[in-house]
């Protein structure tokens, strides 16, 4: 027979003769690698769920003209949004700002592409339907209850077009907005809509940029754009970036406290449990040292247990910190979490690491057995 053959006959051996002891040692490394495996893909998931959370607050990205004529057209536009890599970006809303007066009272225009405008802005409410044709107007609260209009209601626009002519144009309200914020006063109008109006295209004022990304990742998106794109100042929404980096560093720290405490719980437990063992096989390590057993010899032994514990309860723990990690994500975010095939290996390494570290104090008492003293039965 194999050396190492006859090596895992004895420590498998020595398990299963102590299950209901070892079996407590396994469920503590179980549940140990089962938070570790389970929060470190949670660590690892969360700057692309909290991402995705903080873009219903909003634009985290914003781009202003850098030149003197205070505007900009899609070409700059899409120069700088290059630098920004395409899975990243949820939403892009160019506007257009201009005046124009609603019963001979004024209000300001928005031109934007509004279906970008829900996705950059997921927190608008709505009462009634987003515009989804030429001719129709989404109007904030305060216009509506300054003109006392409604969804369905007709109105007209008037005003002065950049040649200096006056222009009219009829539009059907299709839904009131509620913001909180200054959108509450504007008309917003496709960018089509009021080009038309205005008698020229292409003039954009602002793009609102809602980008899944990190706070440093926005940073640097920022920094490429800045030097990429001529004509583009980008400006980090600093109220959305700040509190997304301030909300995930706090996470992740607790996080690694969390999982920290309960690997050092593990070691305690494994620790307790060999000890235990030791302690009833004084006899048997006493009789093979008698015997001729060297001090290497006993340590190996243990420590391969300690070891195929920690291997054994690892892999469980690997596929039990999924299922933990995907209720988490569930419960907290309401979406899936994404599997990490690397943390199986990484999480058995770890276990087995552990476990090794546990059994040191036992196998250090396991030889310091002295074989004359316990043979005489003291």
């Amino acid at each position: 027979m194999k050396r190492q053959t006859m090596y895992m006959r004895m420590i498998t051996g020595s398990l299963l003769r102590r299950r209901s002891r070892m079996f407590i040692a396994l469920l503590a490394v179980a549940i140990g690698a089962t938070i570790l495996s389970g929060l470190v893909t949670v660590y690892y998931d969360i700057p692309r769920q909290m991402g995705q959370e903080f873009r219903s607050y909003g634009a985290n990205l914003i781009l202003v003209p850098s030149g003197e004529e205070g505007a900009f057209d899609a070409a700059a536009i899409e120069g700088a949004m290059r630098s920004v890599p395409a899975d990243d970006i949820v939403g892009v809303a160019p506007y257009r700002y201009e005046t124009g007066k609603i019963n001979e009272q004024p209000f300001l225009l928005a031109g934007a592409d509004l279906a970008e405008v829900r996705k950059t802005s997921p927190y608008w409410f709505v009462s009634g339907e987003w515009p989804d044709a030429d001719g129709s107007a989404l109007i904030g609260q305060e216009v509506a209850d300054m003109i006392r209009l409604v969804p369905g209601d007709r109105f007209t626009l008037t005003g002065t077009d950049t040649a200096g002519e006056n222009f009219s144009g009829d539009f059907t309200v299709s839904g009131v907005v509620q913001t909180g914020g200054d959108e509450e006063g504007f008309v917003f109008l496709s960018s089509a809509d009021l080009d038309g109006l205005m008698g020229d295209g292409g003039r954009i004022d602002v793009v609102e940029c809602s980008i899944s990304a990190s706070s440093d990742e926005l940073t640097d998106i920022a920094a490429r754009i800045g030097e990429d794109a001529p004509g583009v100042s980008p400006r980090l929404v600093k109220r959305v970036t700040e509190s997304e980096g301030a909300v995930l560093t706090k996470l992740k720290a607790l996080v690694w406290l969390v999982t920290a405490v309960v690997l050092l719980l593990t070691m305690i437990t494994v620790a307790t449990t060999m000890m235990a063992v030791v302690a009833e096989r004084r006899r048997e390590i006493g009789l093979r040292k008698a015997l001729g057993a060297s001090d290497r010899s006993i340590a190996r032994e243990f420590l391969g247990e300690g070891a195929l514990l920690g291997g054994c309860g690892g892999l469980l723990g690997s596929g039990l910190g999924f299922a933990f990690a995907q209720l988490v994500s569930m419960q907290v975010f309401g979406r899936p979490i994404s599997f990490q095939p690397v943390l199986i290996p990484a999480t058995m390494l770890a276990s087995v690491a552990i476990t090794a570290v546990a059994c040191l104090l036992p196998v250090r008492s396991a030889t310091t057995v002295d074989p004359a003293i316990v043979l005489r039965g003291e």
